[in-house]
């Protein structure tokens, strides 16, 4: 258990940088987590980091026991709450999610205050960021992603459908045009995501018979968080890709409305991603339970969905 231990303290090291980082929030003086680190070393005859004078950084050898010894660390932490759980404490420990800034804040950050009155036991660490992190690396319960998945290293739970369309603002509209197909958006000005893949300027849209269609488009802003395409897309700024959740209120409201009415962006997933392990810990399962729960069976944004169904084009 020692052994473990230590490796549980130099994974802390590596996540937040500092000896002295990691001691404080494993309540130790960084003269005993400093002994501690030597001690695990010199047990497996390597050196596991390489010390400057500003951050400390793993050899490769330092590398290697973060993977291998991460999983060890988290299956003996899950073994333990699944025993604690089963002996009448409930979910306890600490969850860390990541998850998308925009649907993080819209859509789970309202149920918080309710999964944790359901979990007393529970702290809960959220990380928001439309950039995709490493969770393995960071240390990371699991995330919320949307869009296509591609880690091997991941385990996937879908959690609800996400539908997106075409939007743009009224007075936009009333300015440009609305464009009647799909080639009339190359003398549009579009509003550009910049995501993991890159800059998305070709953007994939069904007609009604599922048939596809691939159009190169173009713009003057382009960004890597949604909300900034949104406001822009709302101050009549261009055409913009949206989940319908993002822009449901929008759409409801008549402050954006569908363009393209007969041709949709392929169907994406909404996921709890973990990383692969043989012990799902009881909070990660809890957790993934709840948004299931709350978003999986009536998600919220469906009767925007069904209001951009019913619109006719313009």
């Amino acid at each position: 258990m020692t052994r473990l231990d230590d490796i549980a303290l130099f994974l802390r090291v590596l996540d937040l940088g500092s000896i002295s980082a990691a001691a404080r929030a494993l309540d130790l003086s960084p003269a005993v987590a400093s002994q501690r680190l030597k001690r695990l070393e010199s047990g497996l005859g390597v050196r596991l980091l390489h010390r400057t004078t500003r951050r400390l950084h793993p050899t490769a050898e330092g590398r290697a026991l973060a993977v291998g010894g991460r999983a060890l660390v988290d299956d003996l932490d899950s073994l333990a709450a699944g025993l604690r759980e089963s002996g009448g404490r409930g979910v306890a420990g600490t969850l860390r999610v990541t998850m998308s800034a925009s649907f993080g804040r819209q859509h789970v950050s309202p149920l918080l205050p309710r999964f944790l009155a359901r979990h007393p036991e529970l702290r809960l660490s959220v990380h928001m960021s439309d950039q995709l992190v490493d969770l393995v690396r960071e240390g990371f319960d699991l995330a919320i992603r949307i869009g296509e998945l591609d880690d091997s290293r991941l385990v996937a739970r879908p959690i609800a459908a996400n539908e997106r369309v075409l939007v743009a603002s009224p007075d936009y509209l009333h300015r440009r045009g609305h464009p009647r197909v799909p080639a009339d958006l190359a003398d549009h000005a579009c509003l550009l995501l910049v995501g993991s893949r890159g800059r998305q300027d070709h953007w994939p849209l069904l007609d009604r018979n599922g048939v596809r269609t691939e159009v190169a488009v173009s713009g003057r802003m382009e960004s890597t968080l949604g909300e900034i395409l949104r406001d822009a897309a709302l101050a009549g700024e261009g055409i913009a890709m949206h989940s319908v959740w993002h822009v449901a209120d929008d759409l409801r409201a008549g402050r954006l409305v569908r363009v393209l009415p007969g041709y949709a962006p392929p169907t994406t997933g909404i996921h709890a991603v973990m990383p692969e392990r043989r012990l799902v810990p009881p909070r990660t399962r809890a957790f993934v339970d709840f948004l299931v729960e709350e978003l999986g069976r009536s998600p919220p944004w469906v009767a925007a969905a069904e209001h951009v169904a019913a619109q006719k084009p313009g």
